[in-house]
């Protein structure tokens, strides 16, 4: 058996830095060797989570915390009249551990409490670095701990194990996922989103804002609690009921992780738990994100990188997800957080301006994930391009299964705010949306939330403004309105059709949601106006919404019920003269007309020897399109100058998908 090739062999331009990537992956597996000791595997290593939760042991409550810059730590709570005193005094147990076993029938469900923290020259209120759940005070907003132990536990009911090799996700917030101005539960989403989901054919649900945040319209990216479920969405039970469901319809759930820093708030997080900023964190300037404002996890502690992979493990096993989204990963990869720089040459991947420590602990956590459910997924969100991040560890790669492939928006993005129409280059569009590296998989998206957010406008907004207020009904003809449509529907089947491994979309943008994402706040006078979804646009049948709608679940069931994603993507042609663009792709021919305002009869280009058919044709009237095909016509190629040529209609702004028969 030949040895396997590394990410330096597919990729001359890498052959200069074998020796940095050689390094990086030995300390990867030797900190792996490490950590697993005696236990064989890192998944049997890292359990903080079992030993540091408060839970019940026999007849005893127990209560632990890992501080070793604390002189004293009480348990104060419901149950003790909120009083520090001797009998709820944590003892030191001698390495930074301190332990507490209370009469356990003092305890009881849903008792809020805290620590109270005394270190060298002063003391404070702290939460539980281990906390599986934190509540807030609707009226004074501060969290406590809470004690959940529910008379019944969660009974599982589905088995199937969830296995996506090409994800096709649907990107959630729980919070604004209805209709209504308010804080959505999972209960509600379970019930009204999932369906939705499902029938959409989505094979992957991404959901954000798990893990608890003081600030609702931080989108869940300033973590507080790690290891506690956002109380506001509703109970431990209620989520792993909407999991349940996802694993019965065959959808796989996975999480936004956010290990790359954390709230800087002291009450609630982890930032000065024992009175000391390097706990978990870096000392000095280091240990605070210039940009975020909040704190950066020091990867190189022992004490880190166990706490961050037993937050994993404890997601993992306790809500049984199928695996993670990282977020933030350039921010862990680079020294200076890769902020303000653009990525021009591999030299900035591995000229020491990189944060080792942070690489080897996503490595870790990779290894980690992969033994805890060998059919999970993992995935970067990294906009700098690390070569290697999305390759496996035995090529030389830091493990990740995919990345999202962040460019495609921001070009798509480019092209409608800078350029017309006529100015759009049919071989730039191949190129930036098909150029991604060979030996690693990648997910595409035309836009997710980031898009979506006050400051920014959806691809819908960008292609008709203020239009679509007023001319979104079936009786109106629109000039801008029709022009958004048409290329609403085609950036996608772009997007989608030259992705490497996966798609992505945010909840609503499949139908082209109207408005943009702000939360609640001072400045919009606490106003959950924009912080929701509308449903019933597009339900209601006197509008083109549902057009939109159509069109997607159109697209989706295309790749969701065939293996596109497994051949090459390839450009039969891109005529910048008539604005078409003809990617081939297997069986399948996706024949783009850009053109503004002319349509082509027989339009002939080079494909493969057969008879081809319509499977898809953003021109049907279902899809809000003028039906100018007939799309029960076979096509055949026919023989000319010894190449084989398929000839077709293309009506202007359209895309058809043909597949050979």
């Amino acid at each position: 058996m030949g040895r396997i090739k590394k990410i330096y062999d597919l990729d001359p331009w890498l052959t200069p830095y074998k020796d940095v990537i050689e390094r990086r992956n030995r300390t990867i597996i030797e900190r792996a060797g490490e950590m697993a000791g005696d236990s064989g595997s890192l998944a049997g290593a890292v359990n903080g989570h079992l030993y540091y939760s408060p839970h019940r042991e026999g007849s005893g409550y127990v209560f632990r915390e890992w501080a070793p810059n604390a002189s004293r730590i009480y348990v104060i709570g419901d149950f003790n009249g909120w009083q520090r005193s001797a009998d709820w005094e944590m003892k030191p147990l001698g390495g930074g551990d301190w332990e507490l076993v209370a009469d356990g029938s003092r305890i009881s469900h849903c008792d809020l409490f805290k620590w109270y923290v005394e270190w060298p020259g002063g003391g404070g209120e702290r939460l539980p670095a281990y906390a599986t759940r934190c509540v807030q005070d609707p009226e004074t907003k501060i969290f406590a701990a809470q004690v959940w132990e529910p008379e019944k536990p969660y009974l599982w009911r589905s088995r199937r194990k969830i296995k996506v090799r090409n994800p096709l996700i649907y990107e959630v917030h729980i919070g604004m996922s209805s209709e209504e101005g308010k804080v959505a539960s999972f209960t509600e989403f379970r019930r009204n989103v999932l369906p939705r989901v499902k029938d959409l054919g989505y094979n992957t649900l991404q959901i954000m804002a798990l893990q608890e945040h003081p600030y609702y319209g931080s989108f869940g990216y300033q973590v507080s609690n790690l290891f506690a479920l956002s109380s506001r969405f509703g109970t431990p039970e209620e989520f792993k009921e909407l999991v349940d469901d996802a694993h019965r319809a065959g959808i796989a759930v996975i999480m936004d992780i956010v290990h790359s820093h954390a709230v800087a708030n002291e009450a609630e997080g982890l930032s000065r738990l024992d009175g000391s900023y390097t706990t978990y964190f870096h000392e000095g300037d280091r240990g605070w994100h210039p940009a975020w404002k909040s704190r950066c996890f020091d990867y190189g502690k022992d004490s880190t990188v166990h706490f961050l992979l037993s937050n994993l493990k404890y997601w993992m096993e306790e809500y049984r997800l199928d695996g993670f989204r990282f977020d933030g990963v350039t921010s862990m990869l680079y020294l200076d957080h890769g902020l303000e720089r653009d990525f021009n040459g591999y030299d900035d991947y591995f000229n020491g301006g990189q944060d080792e420590d942070a690489i080897t602990y996503l490595g870790l956590a990779n290894i980690l994930v992969k033994e805890l459910n060998p059919r999970s997924l993992t995935i970067a969100e990294d906009m700098s391009g690390m070569a290697g991040l999305a390759a496996p560890l035995k090529k030389g790669g830091i493990g990740f299964d995919f990345r999202m492939s962040m460019g495609v928006a921001d070009h798509w993005i480019k092209w409608i705010k800078e350029r017309s129409d006529w100015d759009w280059s049919m071989g730039e569009v191949f190129y930036e949306l098909s150029g991604k590296r060979k030996d690693e998989r990648t997910v595409s998206y035309a836009e997710c939330h980031d898009q979506a957010l006050v400051g920014d406008k959806t691809l819908i907004f960008r292609l008709m403004d203020k239009e679509m207020y007023y001319s979104m009904s079936k009786d109106s003809r629109n000039l801008t309105v029709e022009r958004g449509i048409a290329l609403h529907k085609m950036i996608r089947m772009a997007t989608i059709a030259t992705a490497g491994d996966g798609y992505l979309t945010f909840m609503g943008n499949e139908f082209g949601h109207p408005e943009w994402i702000d939360f609640p706040r001072e400045g919009n006078g606490w106003s959950y106006k924009y912080a929701r979804r509308q449903w019933s646009l597009a339900d209601n049948p006197s509008l083109r919404y549902g057009q939109l709608l159509a069109f997607d679940k159109g697209m989706i069931s295309l790749f969701a019920d065939n293996e596109i994603f497994k051949s090459q993507v390839e450009c039969l042609r891109a005529d910048e003269l008539k604005k078409v663009l003809v990617i081939g792709r297997g069986e399948y021919i996706f024949a783009f007309n850009f053109n503004p305002q002319d349509s082509f009869e027989q339009y002939g280009f080079d494909a493969a020897s057969g008879d081809y058919r319509v499977v898809l044709d953003s021109d049907s009237a279902s899809f809000g399109g003028f039906e100018r095909n007939n799309d029960l016509i076979l096509h055949s190629t026919v023989v000319e100058n010894d190449r084989n040529q398929l000839y077709l209609y293309l009506p202007c702004r359209t895309v058809q998908v043909l597949k050979r028969i």
